[in-house]
């Protein structure tokens, strides 16, 4: 075994920094609290290069006295703590004596100064943990502090770091969670040069959620105020209608430092049981105060994880803090009736009126015909001037349209359209006008205005065998018998993957919708970043979405499979998506958004769907191969014979 010996202070000073700061986003944290504990009512944090090469973070606290600038970068040199009792009530987010150290031991840092009763500032500057100069200089009240050159010395971690947006993007994160955390103190954070956001400092925490998460979001909560056995719990949670298809917008704050608990989010959560659908998740800032004996902040560097004395009592308290707040919130939701009337009708609707209707309405061959988003811009430019034709006979003398011919296992097939959950490509018979041919006795006027698709027929011997349907189970499963089989048939499993594959196949400018009225998203800092990051993949796969600036996103335009008021959830649920599955190549980033898109448009296990409906989505699952299992890997049918079942009764052995 080697000897054992000391190691020298330049090399245990880079260890510890390793403890303390990980990234730029660390540096930033640990300056604004230090800040924040100097009394400060107005912070000023500025990054350039995502905080690598520049970090700036400015206050009007108390300062520091000159005599104790060289002190304030030595190790464990701190001035909240005097006595080992002082560790069991810390009052202050800083107490460990390590931040300045560990920042000036791997970059360049410069410091400027002044307390009150001081005439003249004092200027520091400090490089790899060896001091440079300390000098007399002017400054204002407060402290500056300026760091440079992030880990220069420290190659090996210098190479860990992501590209400047990442570290920007965490810089972000932090700056906000300490605005929320301290709304009585005014923060200003300036990135590359422009000003991303500036909080009032008025002590009103919806102010700061306005001021970070926008219009939308503030509007969507209530108010939470409760104490309970010494325990106060303040902020704000969603209302169970502006509930989130993820946690991330979850914010826990424990005598104003920001803190992660799954007991504090599994009680908060509870709370909202009843109350939210299944899957949802309650997004909330909630402000915890409880006596500074009962709690135990020293368990982690970060000092993001706590440790309660009496967990169950800070957990029901949140509980009804957070469940008075639902019961006694008196907004309803309500129901505009101007947007029912602007939507179009559902598929499920015009299937049941192309069986049961028969007048000429429902006979138009572009029944599902819908306008994409590029022919609709088109549409808006100023029209053509078309030369005049000779006048039309009079319709007394036009001739009369002759019948179609019908050929035994024939079906036409109309163009191919994105707005039809059910009809084919161009190489599949159409089992919808199969089935409208067997039910309708007189042929469909054709519009005059559209132009017939080629046809594609379907020759005597590829066409199927007969279908019976036997009806549906639990608004779930079809049941039919085909082939001499009984199958059984998941029909939202099903669906999705017709319309999966239907967003594969179909070109991104003819698969789009213009929505009337552009969706307005409220997002977190990850989601946020994630969107913006991958707009291109979005606009790949129908979708225009452009940014709102302040943690917010705009969708102007969606796929047309797509229900306008899923557009918010599926946004949400692929961004998640995308923060999951962060090194995916494009194909593979592209799939799951078609994967979550066809989810939501799909019919849903437990809606009502007429005969007409089921029989088409069952021979378009029996016709062809390419429906047996969802996008998500689940079975789209299970086949019994005959045999099969005799077996089962007994009547063979």
């Amino acid at each position: 075994m080697a000897a054992i010996q000391v190691l020298p202070k330049h090399i245990a000073e880079l260890i510890a920094a390793g403890e303390v700061v990980e990234r730029p986003a660390s540096v930033v944290k640990e300056l604004l609290e230090n800040a924040i504990d100097a009394g400060a009512s107005a912070i000023t944090a500025e990054i350039r290069n995502g905080g690598i090469s520049y970090i700036r973070v400015t206050d009007n606290g108390c300062g520091i006295a000159r005599e104790d600038v060289p002190k304030a970068f030595l190790s464990h040199a701190t001035s909240k703590l005097h006595t080992a009792q002082d560790l069991d009530a810390i009052l202050t987010l800083g107490f460990r004596g390590e931040a300045l150290a560990s920042v000036a031991a791997v970059a360049r840092v410069e410091l400027l100064t002044r307390q009150s009763g001081e005439e003249t500032g004092t200027a520091y500057a400090i490089s790899g943990g060896v001091q440079e100069r300390c000098d007399t200089a002017g400054c204002p009240l407060g402290t500056t502090i300026v760091v440079r050159d992030l880990f220069y010395n420290t190659p090996a971690r210098m190479k860990f770091l992501k590209k400047d947006v990442s570290e920007a993007n965490a810089v972000a994160d932090v700056v906000e969670r300490i605005a929320l955390s301290h709304p009585e103190i005014s923060i200003r954070f300036i990135r590359e040069g422009k000003q991303t956001l500036i909080t009032p400092g008025d002590s009103n925490l919806l102010s700061v959620i306005y001021s970070v998460f926008g219009r939308v979001f503030a509007e969507g909560l209530l108010p939470v105020s409760y104490t309970l056995d010494g325990v106060e719990v303040t902020g704000y949670v969603s209302r169970p209608t502006s509930a989130r298809p993820t946690r991330s917008m979850q914010y826990f704050f424990l005598n104003n430092r920001s803190i992660r608990s799954r007991a504090i989010a599994a009680s908060m959560e509870n709370a909202f049981k009843n109350a939210i659908m299944i899957g949802k998740f309650p997004a909330c800032v909630l402000h915890i105060s409880v006596p500074a004996q009962l709690v135990d902040v020293n368990v982690h560097p970060a000092k993001t994880e706590v440790r309660f004395s009496d967990e169950r009592r800070v957990g029901a308290c949140v509980y009804y803090a957070v469940r008075s707040a639902i019961e006694t919130d008196e907004t309803r939701p309500k129901a505009d009736l101007s947007k029912v009337a602007q939507k179009a009708t559902p598929a499920a609707v015009q299937l049941q009126m192309v069986e049961d209707d028969d007048s000429p309405k429902t006979k138009k061959q572009d029944f599902w015909k819908n306008m994409p988003a590029a022919d609709y811009r088109q549409g808006a430019q100023p029209p053509k001037q078309i030369p005049k034709q000779p006048a039309s006979p009079p319709l007394q003398q036009r001739p009369a349209p002759e019948p179609p011919r019908k050929t035994v296992g024939s079906a036409v097939m109309s163009a191919p359209s994105a707005g039809n959950p059910f009809q084919p490509a161009a190489d599949e018979p159409d089992v919808i006008s199969a089935f409208r041919q067997r039910q309708q006795a007189k042929p469909a006027e054709p519009a005059q205005d559209v132009q017939p698709a080629p046809a594609v027929k379907v020759t005597a011997h590829e066409a199927p065998r007969p279908l019976r349907l036997i009806g549906e189970a639990f608004k779930t499963y079809i049941l039919c018998e085909y082939d001499g089989k009984l199958y059984i048939i998941d029909k939202h499993a099903a669906h999705e993957r017709i319309i999966f594959n239907r967003l594969k196949e179909t070109k991104k400018e003819d698969a789009r919708q213009v929505l009337l009225t552009p969706v307005q998203i409220a997002l977190s800092k990850e989601e946020y970043n994630v969107i913006l990051s991958n707009l291109s993949v979005f606009e790949d796969c129908g979708f225009l979405i452009e940014d709102f600036g302040n943690n917010c996103v705009v969708v102007r335009e969606c796929p047309m499979l797509l229900d306008t008021d899923d557009v918010q959830d599926v946004v949400l649920e692929i961004a998640e998506n995308l923060l999951s599955h962060k090194t995916d190549i494009q194909a593979e980033k592209i799939n799951r958004i078609y994967e979550t898109a066809a989810c939501k448009a799909a019919i849903k296990a437990g809606n009502k769907n007429s005969t007409a409906e089921l029989k088409v989505l069952a021979e378009r699952v029996l016709y062809h191969d390419d429906v047996r299992y969802c996008p998500h890997g689940r079975p789209v049918l299970i086949e019994m014979s005959r045999y099969d079942l005799e077996k089962h009764f007994g009547r063979i052995q």
